[in-house]
């Protein structure tokens, strides 16, 4: 089994806990060139059909990490909405659950997305943020997705294209070819915006892509290197991070700016 969907890899190792995650997040967050954000922009695109503006609406998300997603919107959340944030992680959910600081909206589940723990008919909206590609069963998940769904409820699924971070896999490949820096280019046989809407049609209807438009400037060598460190592929380089970050630091000078690609978007699909 690839690591992108190794159970046990991703538990004890890549997402133990937030801390390699984070890593990639703050490059992210340095050097984006959209300045809306990621979280917002995932936040402006959630409709619920089934309930008023500022009315009552049940939400789960599976594969919740940090809780990025609401910490960057608790602002805008409607007072009526109830809010369940799930993952498989322990350590995941422990650092949302900190994050969020007891906000009463909020409940939390340790839960596998292949078999979630709530009835049929539950949920107004469930979101999935870039998680589908680490599912070793996903029409099973996508199944049980549209399960706890309500009729009309809405799915919001986001996911990566082919391009996303064409350049930095470039660079990775200059730096030494020898390695095998396969995470992305595996997630993108699995579940991508190229990709998924095949499976995505087979159980939610009214299916479309929306996309993100953004991309990284980065003047900086120290946070590329940690986001390239904290990929499963990375475990040849860690012995060799001074290097690196001399070859990126030349890049740099060389360049004044790594210019890297984004292709991010989320399909939305509603349950019939």
């Amino acid at each position: 089994m690839a690591k992108i969907n190794d159970q046990s890899y991703l538990l004890n190792e890549q997402y133990k806990d937030a801390t390699q995650l984070d890593a990639r997040v703050q490059l992210h967050l340095l050097f984006s060139t959209n300045q809306q954000g990621w979280q917002r922009w995932c936040f402006d695109h959630y409709a619920l059909p089934a309930a008023p503006a500022y009315g009552k609406a049940r939400v789960l998300e599976i594969g919740c990490g940090p809780a990025h997603l609401w910490t960057t919107n608790r602002d805008r959340i409607p007072p009526g909405w109830q809010i369940t944030l799930s993952d498989f992680s322990g350590g995941m959910l422990a650092q949302a659950k900190q994050n969020l600081n007891g906000a009463s909206q909020f409940e939390f589940e340790l839960a596998d997305a292949q078999a979630i723990p709530f009835e049929a008919d539950t949920f107004d909206a469930v979101i999935a943020n870039h998680m589908l590609y680490h599912v070793p069963d996903r029409p099973k998940a996508l199944a049980e997705m549209r399960r706890v769904l309500k009729p009309d409820g809405k799915v919001y699924l986001a996911a990566n294209g082919l391009s996303h971070l064409r350049e930095l896999y470039e660079l990775e490949q200059r730096f030494d070819p020898t390695i095998d820096f396969g995470w992305s280019h595996q997630a993108h046989d699995f579940f991508s915006l190229d990709k998924g809407g095949a499976e995505v049609t087979q159980f939610f209807q009214d299916v479309h892509v929306t996309r993100y438009e953004d991309a990284l400037n980065v003047t900086q060598a120290a946070p590329l290197v940690d986001y390239i460190l904290s990929m499963a592929t990375a475990a040849p380089l860690r012995a060799r991070r001074a290097e690196l970050q001399q070859f990126i630091a030349n890049e740099l000078n060389r360049q004044g700016v790594i210019h890297i690609s984004k292709e991010a978007g989320m399909f939305i699909g509603t349950k019939s």
